[in-house]
């Protein structure tokens, strides 16, 4: 997994409207907050999916955005969003290159571990977290860096 001081690579992704999104690109409007989950519909995917929604507010007074990455097709994240009135994108990684390159794939390089960095403008990792079962840890690292960028 990329640690704090790592430049995070450049990727482009379809997001869950079908729009091209690059990290670049998404990274000239500010800091970001780039998770990884495993599923869209799975209780703890729905359960930190919701607990970002409902900091939203927060996390745009304090400058930052959030985009979330799973291997599911845009469709299915389009779905998902909609279902829980997600007001952040969801990028699709179907063939998991992002994720393999973040350092998040799961055993066997299958599967997608539970991650958060908190990304500067300058592409550096500023803060991250893994956590596969301790959804709490994410919404907790959350708050940290609306408070970080607060300051």
């Amino acid at each position: 997994m990329l640690k704090v001081g790592d430049r995070a690579p450049d990727f482009e992704l379809a997001d869950d409207r079908g729009e091209k999104a690059r990290l670049s690109t998404l990274l000239q409007e500010g800091p970001l907050v780039l998770y990884f989950y495993p599923a869209d519909f799975t209780p703890g995917c729905t359960k930190e999916a919701c607990s970002f929604r409902d900091r939203h507010e927060d996390v745009l007074a304090a400058g930052l955005r959030i985009v979330g990455i799973s291997p599911q097709s845009s469709e299915r994240h389009a779905e998902f969003r909609d279902r829980y009135q997600l007001p952040f994108r969801l990028l699709a990684d179907p063939d998991r290159e992002v994720i393999r390159a973040f350092g998040v794939a799961g055993p066997l390089g299958l599967g997608v571990r539970r991650a958060t960095f908190l990304i500067g403008e300058d592409g550096i990792i500023q803060a991250a977290v893994k956590a596969d079962f301790r959804i709490t840890e994410h919404d907790r690292f959350l708050g940290e860096a609306i408070e970080r960028s607060r300051q």
